[in-house]
Order: structure tokens, then sequence, then C-alpha cells
């Protein structure tokens, strides 16, 4: 029983200010990604935690930016954000996850911004 080929990223590009990344795929799948989502969705151990109980809310990354992309073997890249944060490796997997699961992923980060008080912008 064979694996079906998964997309594999044929472009990486950084727009608008290095606030979006665009993440074009070989099954002709492209997908913008605001630096926000990125930074808030991190996959880091920092903003994931070890467990659920551990995530974090990260507030305050409305106006952040991606300064360097840098990769990591041939299946993930690491971003580097202007708030220094630069511990989370980007799949090309979790990439597709974040491009699938953007409503649910980017309500329930809003959602629990104003369950604890917090905001976008600080």
């Amino acid at each position: 029983m064979s694996e079906s080929k998964k997309p594999w990223p044929t472009e990486i590009r950084l727009k608008k200010g290095r606030k979006v990344l665009a993440v074009t795929f070989d099954d002709g799948q492209s997908h913008e990604y605001s630096a926000e989502y990125l930074r808030v969705c991190s996959p880091s151990a920092e903003v994931q935690g070890h467990s659920p109980s551990q995530r974090k809310t990260v507030p305050g990354k409305r106006d952040v930016a991606i300064m360097q992309i840098e990769p990591v073997g041939n299946y993930a890249v690491k971003l580097h954000f202007d708030d220094l944060h630069n511990s989370g490796i980007y799949s090309w997997d979790y990439f597709l996850k974040l491009a699938d699961e953007r409503e649910a992923l980017w309500g329930g980060y809003l959602k629990e911004l104003e369950e604890k008080g917090l905001s976008r912008d600080r």
C-alpha cells in the first residue's frame, strides 16, 4: 500500500512589506498567510506548549513581520519574526494544515483573545 504523493512547495515568497508569506505547491495550491497568523499559530513549544493545557494565547502581533526564512532540511522552514520569535519549525504539512483549518484556527484565536481580555494590538 503506497502513500499518495503529498504536495511539495515550489515557491515560498515574502510579500506586502514582509507581512504576508505566499506558498505555492506542486499540485497547484497556493496559499497566503499573514505574518500575524503564522506567529500566533507558531508550532513552537513556546506557543503550543508540551500539551494542550500549556498552549499560549499570543496577543499584540497584528503588526509583526517576517525578517527571514531559513530552510530546515528539505521538509520545513524556520521563520524569524521581528519580535525575535524564531523557534517554530513550519513543515510543508503544517502550512497545509494552516490553510485547511484557517477558519477554525483563526476564529479560535480571536475567541481566546476576547475571553482573556487580550488584543491583537497589545
